[in-house]
């Protein structure tokens, strides 16, 4: 049987496949990840299994560049019908590690990405963030956040220690934050709501379209809501995908006291959006 997003032609140019390519991959590689899509949808989207057995939406992307993710051998078909599902490749893991790579060193300052790549067995990312004025780089496995690995956790009592609903909040903000990363001059501004640094006003950037805008307004009401304690461990971990020792050593926190301090603040995150949007939160994109 055919895909329904196999039969198209190449309609997008290589700056927005290859960023939009990195976003996408990047989820599509976290573990229990596909991308679905109905032949009358405009968009695609990215699902995940939770650990408790329910699904959450990770990404939305258009369909133009689901088609030529596919059109690249970037994705695969991985079950037909009504509603397609697309698994990532091995081309496609290949070409992560490389949009990665390149992204960072963008930022670095160098102008091509080094020939060699690191464990063949993970897709590692680098993300370069401002702190106390101060440019570091930061080191996560793509394929799984920190999220992800708190949400296989037992409490005392043998339950998950994150529920789905919990980590749907967590993902929901790093969904936002990433879109939100598509505006120029926008990743300097989070720096604000870190306990750390100068907390002050959060303006828009004028000319940019409203998925972006729209993003990073819902990221900086979900901020200014949890205050500070709170708002810095969803940013660090949900977004900036650091791991739990290292947002407790940069805090200043005793250690395996970062992890109930996450959970209340995914709590709160929820409450936010079931207060301000509904059950089902905001559309995203």
């Amino acid at each position: 049987m055919s895909a329904p997003i196999r039969h198209a032609s190449l309609k997008t140019d290589d700056a927005t496949l290859n960023r939009e390519g990195r976003r996408i991959l990047r989820r599509l590689s976290e573990t229990g990840a596909v991308l679905a899509i109905a032949p009358d949808m405009e968009k695609a989207v990215v699902v995940r299994e939770l650990s408790g057995g329910q699904t959450a939406r990770t990404a939305v992307v258009d369909r133009p560049i689901a088609q030529a993710m596919a059109l690249k051998d970037w994705i695969t078909c991985v079950k037909n019908g009504r509603i397609a599902r697309y698994g990532i490749t091995t081309a496609g893991r290949t070409a992560l590690k490389r949009l990665l790579a390149e992204a960072e060193n963008v930022r670095a300052g160098f102008a091509e990405a080094p020939a060699q790549f690191g464990d063949q067995h993970r897709v590692w990312g680098e993300k370069t963030v401002n702190e106390d004025g101060k440019r570091r780089a930061v080191r996560y496995n793509v394929a799984e956040s920190p999220l992800a690995a708190l949400a296989r956790r037992k409490d005392k009592n043998g339950k998950p220690f994150l529920t789905d609903d919990l980590v749907a909040a967590g993902e929901r903000l790093r969904e936002d934050f990433e879109l939100a990363q598509m505006g120029p001059r926008v990743a300097q501004n989070w720096e604000r709501f870190l306990t750390g640094g100068t907390r002050g006003g959060f303006s828009n950037d004028s000319g940019v379209g409203d998925g972006p805008t729209g993003a990073r307004d819902r990221v900086s009401e979900a901020l200014r809501d949890l205050g500070p304690g709170l708002g810095d461990v969803v940013l660090r971990c949900c977004c900036y995908l650091e791991g739990m020792e290292t947002a407790e050593r940069r805090m200043g926190w005793s250690a395996r006291s970062g992890k109930i301090v996450l959970r209340i603040a995914l709590q709160r995150l929820k409450q936010h959006y079931d207060e301000k949007y509904g059950p089902h939160g905001p559309m995203i994109g």
